[in-house]
């Protein structure tokens, strides 16, 4: 079942960031979380948006049973930040892998840390 995979792939994804010390402690600010440009670049680092706008909005819709994204694209943006450095490979495969599942293609290769 593909909810039962994503939530899978979210726990894996927020224990890699825990792994690799990018759980930030403090949250951003309301107007940080309000931002409207696309993973609120403009106002907090990717991980800091991981952590505290795309975890939680994937929770609540699976906690909540509602309908799960059919097309997301967080991979190219993982692959801008982090292409470079070698530690953030495993992540960048759990997003990759959490794209492919919700946009249809399945996961594509095994998740491997």
């Amino acid at each position: 079942m593909i909810a039962v995979k994503t939530r899978e792939l979210l726990v894996a994804l927020e224990a890699e960031l825990a792994a690799q010390n990018l759980l930030s402690i403090e949250s951003p600010t309301k107007e940080a979380l309000a931002s409207s440009a696309p993973f609120a670049c403009d106002v907090m680092p990717f991980e800091q948006w991981l952590q505290f706008i795309f975890l939680p909005k994937m929770h609540t819709i699976l906690d909540s049973n509602l309908a799960l994204p059919n097309a997301i694209s967080i991979a190219p943006m993982a692959l801008h930040v982090w292409e470079n450095e070698e530690k953030h490979q495993t992540l960048i495969g759990l997003i990759q892998a959490i794209d492919s599942l919700l946009s249809g293609n399945g996961v594509t290769k095994e998740i491997i840390k």
